[in-house]
């Protein structure tokens, strides 16, 4: 994987609930994620249905939240757009609730982009690698498990 991506991110449903015309509360960890995937190198895109006056409310809002964009619905800042140039964003990564697949939480999102991700897989292969013993099953379901996990020898 590249060291640095270009990540393009919707807003409505994405990084806020989805209340369009209006905005929305911020998706928990969406802040939070989006400025540590942004500290680590990665550049941030927003690329979003919103236009005009509702376009620059939710670039507002990202600011008050310690978030500015790269670009705004462009590849790159100075981009001009043109019926002569495809709309489609040029980036690594596009982040947005109406994907396919559906939309990831923002924890499981930085765990499978972040910079810890290289290490988590390195881990889960060296895991892979050692033989475990089998854990003892407890009896008495999710609660005495959590009991016998806080136990005192």
């Amino acid at each position: 994987m590249k060291e640095t991506q270009t990540i393009a991110v919707d807003f409505d449903g994405t990084i806020v609930e989805n209340a369009y015309p209006k905005i929305g509360k911020p998706l928990l960890f969406a802040f939070d994620t989006l400025k540590k995937l942004q500290q680590e190198g990665n550049l941030l895109i927003l690329w979003t249905y919103r236009s005009q006056d509702k376009l620059e409310e939710a670039v507002a809002f990202c600011k008050e939240n310690g978030l500015t964009f790269y670009a705004v619905n462009k590849s790159y800042p100075e981009e001009v757009m043109s019926p002569k140039i495809s709309r489609k964003i040029n980036a690594d990564i596009f982040i947005d609730d109406r994907d396919v697949r559906g939309m990831l939480g923002w924890g499981e999102i930085y765990q499978k982009l972040g910079k810890g991700q290289e290490q988590t897989q390195s881990l889960k292969a060296t895991q892979k690698k050692k033989k475990t013993p089998k854990k003892k099953k407890s009896k008495g379901g999710f609660m005495a498990r959590i009991e016998e996990l806080f136990k005192e020898d």
